[in-house]
């Protein structure tokens, strides 16, 4: 028997749902009784997927996924690249539900373990953190640029109190880490990688906790650190990399950087890659790829960095 593909459009007050193949559709409101509606209505379906949202489809998730619904949360510019490939102009909220159900009828996406209430904590905890770095960085820049006293006390007094509440959060942190036992095996393993630290490795605990349970190709691909190649015919452009989870590949990058200085593998690595002439920028992506298929190889055999 085929099993139902459910797509739903997640907006702030209302769920428009679209059931294929049956083509049911119907709509609830986001709110507790709408989300015990959708639930009952929806036991024994064969997948359910939604678009990222900004965060207004994480209580749906959690409400599905609580009573064993298979849930996967897809990419909307993918969605929204397939409705063109359909020539679907129009654009309302069941036509939408109804695209992402024929996306993931398409398109077959894999269902994954929701992380848990913790690791989500400390992934807005670092989300944060990040947010108070960029404020940091920009108030920075201002004072740098004005001479006014009264303007650059100003900056100072914000700079002062974005300092205090830099070190709150990194004490939360920190706190989270180090009190599950799980999470403090995996920092340590991760950290003792040259080019890796304590940031990056809790980034890649919170962000990628697929990380040491796919193989080289798959964490690579999730990340968006695999290659994707341009070819049409006699003509064929340069590989990119792209998509994927953008603050697990900005650590990454960034401990590439340290990596291709410090660590005796991957500075090898990265001037043999310069040796046959490839690029600075690519050259450093690709000791980001490696860096990150040393990490998974780390945690799934969880044994420690060794040079030798």
């Amino acid at each position: 028997m085929e099993q139902s593909i459910v797509g739903i459009d997640v907006s702030k007050d209302r769920l428009d749902v679209h059931v294929l193949p049956s083509g049911e559709a119907w709509a609830v409101s986001r709110d507790a009784a709408g989300l015990a509606e959708l639930c009952q209505r929806l036991a024994g379906v064969g997948i359910v997927v939604l678009e990222a949202t900004g965060g207004y489809e994480t209580i749906v998730v959690a409400s599905l996924s609580s009573t064993g619904l298979p849930v996967v949360v897809v990419n909307p510019a993918q969605v929204r690249a397939y409705a063109k490939a359909l020539g679907q102009r129009a654009k309302t909220d069941s036509i939408d539900a109804h695209v992402i159900a024929r996306f993931a009828e398409a398109t077959k996406p894999e269902v994954r373990p929701l992380p848990d209430q913790a690791t989500r904590l400390l992934a807005d905890l670092l989300a944060r953190r990040r947010q108070i770095v960029e404020m940091m960085v920009s108030e920075n820049q201002r004072l740098q640029r004005t001479e006014v006293p009264r303007v650059r006390k100003s900056i100072e007094r914000l700079l002062a109190a974005l300092k205090r509440e830099l070190g709150g959060v990194d004490h939360d942190i920190d706190d989270s880490v180090r009190g599950s036992p799980v999470w403090r095996q995996k920092e340590d393993l991760l950290v003792s990688v040259p080019g890796i630290g304590r940031i990056i490795a809790r980034t890649v605990v919170a962000d990628l906790p697929e990380l040491g349970t796919l193989g080289r190709k798959q964490i690579g691909a999730l990340v968006g650190l695999a290659p994707f190649v341009r070819q049409s015919g006699q003509w064929k452009g340069q590989a990119r990399i792209g998509g994927g989870r953008p603050t697990v590949r900005t650590v990454l990058f960034l401990g590439a950087q340290v990596a291709k200085r410090h660590n005796p593998v991957l500075k090898a690595f990265y001037q043999r890659l310069l040796a046959a002439g490839k690029p600075k920028m690519v050259a450093t992506i690709a000791v980001a790829h490696k860096l990150l298929s040393i990490l998974n190889a780390i945690l799934r055999d969880r044994k420690p960095w060794q040079t030798a």
